[in-house]
């Protein structure tokens, strides 16, 4: 199976028996609040907040919502807030992380403690998907959010965590493209060289339950016709599911020109940590929130 929009997401979400829940550091924000507070009245996950509470409820005033008080940790330092969000995690009192109104510095400085962090000794990635207008499914771009420059085997690990990750919501093999820009290995671009040894780990069953094509230009990876046009013979073109870029530049760019210029929508948690964590930019609108709640408890109640 695949998803072709959130909506179809939102309905598994709903489905579950069990509703996750979602420990808040920082949530004294309200475009965070706003977005916890249609994913609990929308039954998509159930919020617990970590922050300063004479601020969380004032906004909560503000917006007309309700909120169990015994709900709210009161702790202003934002520090020892997102250390807080992490040891509920820990304690079994959520089921997923959200950061809020905090630096990212200091929320994964909680999130990577060797002691009392979520860390599971690997690589972390940021899972991003988007639902782009005139492409006909979801679609994961990655890594543009947390790894500056993978080496092969960080790019082999993060095509893991994408796959087991779609294959937690459902997938059964995903199409993954391993961008570059041209469909020729060239030893003096380096990228090349790495696309095509992570398709032939692929091949070789050490890049399991999914298919990996690569060097392949982006063009190609999103239009069968264009790649019948170049003389591309592989079957990821124009139903690829996963696009993995070179690096952090190209992909936290492609995002921003997906969201900014072609009216996608954008949803992202970190994956390979205990649980996922959506992290979004402070920036980021209540609908980006929402929809990163909806993914990650998609993937917390797998």
């Amino acid at each position: 199976m695949e998803y072709h929009t959130y909506d179809e997401l939102i309905e598994k979400v709903k489905s579950q028996p069990r509703k996750a829940r979602v420990a808040v550091a920082a949530a004294g924000d309200s475009h965070t609040l706003e977005a916890v507070l249609r994913a609990r009245d929308e039954g998509i996950a159930t919020p617990v907040l970590v922050g300063d509470k004479a601020q969380i409820l004032a906004i909560l005033k503000a917006l007309g919502q309700d909120f169990p008080e015994d709900d709210i940790y009161d702790q202003s330092d934002l520090s020892k807030a997102a250390d807080k969000a992490v040891s509920l995690i820990r304690e079994g009192k959520a089921d997923f992380l959200m950061k809020g109104k905090l630096d990212t510095s200091i929320f994964l400085k909680a999130v990577v403690n060797r002691e009392h962090g979520l860390g599971e000794g690997g690589l972390m990635s940021h899972f991003t998907i988007f639902q782009i207008p005139n492409y006909h499914k979801l679609l994961v771009c990655v890594d543009g959010g947390m790894v500056p420059y993978p080496s092969l085997e960080q790019k082999k690990a993060i095509l893991e965590l994408m796959v087991s990750t779609l294959l937690d919501l459902g997938y059964d093999c995903p199409k993954a493209a391993v961008l570059t820009c041209v469909e020729k290995v060239n030893p003096k671009m380096p990228e090349t060289v790495e696309a095509a040894a992570l398709a032939q780990m692929n091949q070789a069953g050490e890049i399991k339950n999914c298919i990996v094509e690569g060097p392949l230009s982006y063009d190609c990876a999103m239009s069968r016709e264009i790649a019948d046009f170049k003389g591309y013979k592989g079957v990821v073109p124009g139903d690829v599911d996963i696009l993995l870029a070179p690096n952090i530049h190209a992909g936290n760019i492609m995002g921003k020109m997906f969201t900014l210029s072609c009216g996608a929508k954008m949803a992202g948690f970190v994956v390979g940590a205990a649980c996922p964590i959506v992290m979004t930019s402070r920036g980021s609108s209540a609908e980006e929130k929402y929809l990163s709640i909806v993914i990650s408890a998609a993937a917390a109640g797998k």
